[in-house]
């Protein structure tokens, strides 16, 4: 497309305003929708030079791909619009998006800590909707994108988000349908391709993996781990296939990262398939864990050790409230307490459940929690730890967990599933992230009619933000009712993490023996 066509109206419609990128499948031009007031957009037209009907075919598949899965996930670009000009050639118009790609971000240095963890969690985010699959002939077909690399991941600024990321260019993205097979070529970005992309093999999401190891890798150091000996198929090829992936700190000194986060990285980077993380879920679970830890500018105590409580007042049935003095201020009174009372509706029985409660202050977020007599008296003294993990498709669900532990018994896990297309659970994350802390009110099974005391517990910062953002997509997700399978997947995710936290509540306990 030429210079003078500038300002053109295409279709009567996208106002044509000025180049602003080009790759091997076409450019892309900043535009304006007229019918919608003069919204910027952009548009992508396909090359001239690659009309040929495989290559519409590919162009129209990627926006069909793209289309799905925007509407569905806010870390992958948005296509609105697909059509053929009045010279033949297909374009697809998306959302406009102001920013740098990955590859500028890193180039001036490699990112601190906890602004990698906030930008290659939205990246696994956008990977695993991508993963999970879009509707193809009636069946759902995972999408592997087959190009994971820095180029291809866009990084903007967004008034209520902060710093936005959306994964770009599904251009040679490959959908897993079955009984069906894939190209035996090799198509890709060398430096970022897994041994069994260069092979021409079968592929499914743990190449995608595999480059996404490679380009954490380059984002903590920004260096990349391997080194061809040319930059030709052949040298990648071995160095893929053969050559041992360099430690963060062989290659920059400076970097202190995490052993838990080098072995993720390296896990990504294994030359076999079945020796990776199995899906992007265990990468968000290990990310979840390290941003509760160093994802806020200030360290992170998710885990609280509880003095114990003092005796009950004879004119307070329900007893003194157990807190610990780093917990923060109770949201709800000791004096209130006394007039909470086990609802009607929920069974006498070992569960738990939120609830927004109505305070002077206004509403808190609460856990109200059953358990035997003789259990309540047992965890007056406990450490307590949270973590929160999020699938935003193919329905959007947080877990929220919390964990009761004394050392030498069986933790007491609190798990809560908030289906956020609900505005009762938006209203609860909202809540959470605002207030930073919650209310465990604890009830006897013997005794509902009173709560026998309360704890508090409170919430990193960089999760209170993330609780936001959750409650947000939540709230504009377009995506078909499905909580069953996204509650299956926190589940599975759930039993993955347990060892972890188990293992850091050990810690943390032999920590404050040690101080005592």
């Amino acid at each position: 497309m030429s210079e003078p066509s500038m300002k053109r109206i295409l279709q009567n419609r996208y106002r044509l305003l000025h180049l602003v990128g080009q790759g091997a499948m076409g450019q892309v031009y900043a535009a304006e929708d007229i019918a919608l007031g003069g919204i910027p957009v952009a548009v992508k037209f396909l090359a001239q030079t690659l009309l040929n009907q495989k290559m519409r075919e590919r162009f129209e598949r990627e926006a069909k791909t793209c289309a799905q899965l925007g509407q569905r996930n806010l870390h992958i670009v948005r296509v609105t619009d697909y059509g053929i000009d009045e010279e033949g050639i297909p374009f697809y118009v998306m959302e406009y998006l102001n920013g740098e790609s990955l590859s500028e971000v890193i180039n001036h240095r490699p990112l601190p800590l906890p602004r990698f963890l906030h930008l290659s969690r939205q990246i696994c985010l956008g990977l695993q909707c991508a993963h999970q699959g879009i509707l193809i002939d009636g069946r759902i077909c995972p999408i592997v994108h087959r190009d994971i690399k820095p180029s291809n991941i866009l990084v903007s600024q967004d008034d209520s988000l902060g710093e936005l990321v959306k994964i770009l260019d599904f251009g040679i993205a490959k959908a897993i349908e079955a009984e069906s097979s894939q190209t035996q070529c090799f198509m890709g970005t060398l430096a970022y391709s897994s041994p069994e992309q260069m092979e021409g093999h079968e592929l499914d999401a743990r190449a995608d993996l595999y480059s996404l190891g490679v380009m954490m890798f380059q984002m903590l150091t920004g260096k990349m781990p391997l080194q061809a000996d040319t930059h030709s198929f052949g040298g990648w090829y071995k160095a893929h296939h053969f050559q041992v992936p360099r430690s963060l700190a062989a290659v920059n000194p400076m970097v202190r990262a995490p052993q838990n986060l080098e072995n993720l990285v390296m896990a990504c980077l294994a030359k076999f398939p079945d020796d990776r993380p199995q899906s992007v879920i265990e990468i968000l679970a290990t990310l979840a864990s390290l941003e509760a830890e160093y994802g806020a500018s200030r360290p992170v105590q998710p885990q609280y050790r509880v003095p114990d409580a003092a005796p009950a007042e004879a004119d307070n049935p329900a007893g003194s409230r157990s807190a610990s003095d780093t917990a923060g201020s109770s949201l709800v009174l000791d004096s209130e307490l006394h007039r909470l009372s086990w609802p009607n509706n929920m069974p006498l029985a070992e569960i738990v459940f939120p609830r927004a409660l109505p305070t002077p202050q206004g509403h808190q977020p609460t856990l109200w929690i059953m358990m035997p007599k003789v259990e309540t008296q047992r965890r007056r003294t406990c450490t307590r730890y949270n973590q929160f993990l999020f699938l935003e498709a193919p329905h959007p669900m947080a877990l929220w967990l919390t964990v009761l532990y004394n050392q030498g018994q069986e933790p007491r896990w609190l798990p809560c599933y908030l289906d956020l297309k609900t505005p009762q659970s938006r209203q609860i994350a909202s809540l959470l992230g605002k207030a930073g802390q919650y209310q465990l009110l604890f009830f006897a099974q013997e005794e509902p009619q009173y709560c026998a005391y309360s704890q508090t517990a409170s919430i990193a910062e960089a999760q209170c933000r993330l609780l936001r953002e959750w409650a947000l997509i939540g709230q504009t997700s377009r995506s078909a009712p499905n909580p069953g399978i996204s509650k299956e997947h926190l589940k599975s995710a759930l039993e993955t993490i347990k060892p972890q936290i188990l293992s850091k509540l050990d810690s943390i306990y032999a920590a404050e023996a040690k101080v005592v």
